[in-house]
């Protein structure tokens, strides 16, 4: 069993164990055979993220206590699909990705380049940069 990379080479990081993320709900953007979405970007979400996903049909922002989710807020970390970040990139509201914790996967659709653009940043005290 080989451990899963990241976009920067190294071992893949959890994403959010709070909420718990990841198609298969293991704080990981692992992907797999079953995983049609390739739910492979970590990314903390955006309020413009939210409202955006949530216009094309993916409204990831309302509880539904029925699969145990509390809805996302804005700056929490969430497994994306690379097709939704992709169309958000392109709308112009792509959140911030977590390169630690985003699958090598994302390299077949997305250049490192572009991510490393888009990266978030954290200071000494764990608070957002700039």
């Amino acid at each position: 069993m080989t451990l899963a990379r990241n976009v920067l080479g190294g071992e893949l990081l959890p994403c959010s164990y709070d909420p718990v993320t990841g198609f298969y709900r293991d704080g990981c953007c692992e992907t797999g055979p079953d995983d049609h979405g390739t739910h492979v970007v970590c990314a903390r979400v955006t309020t413009a993220f939210l409202d955006f996903s949530r216009e094309h049909g993916n409204d990831l922002s309302t509880p539904r206590p029925q699969w145990r989710f509390a809805g996302l807020k804005p700056g929490d970390r969430w497994c994306l699909c690379v097709q939704r970040w992709l169309e958000a990139l392109r709308a112009g509201v792509a959140p911030p990705v977590v390169l630690e914790a985003t699958n090598a996967t994302t390299l077949q659709y997305v250049k490192l380049e572009v991510l490393q653009l888009h990266a978030w940043h954290k200071t000494a005290d764990g608070s957002p940069a700039g």
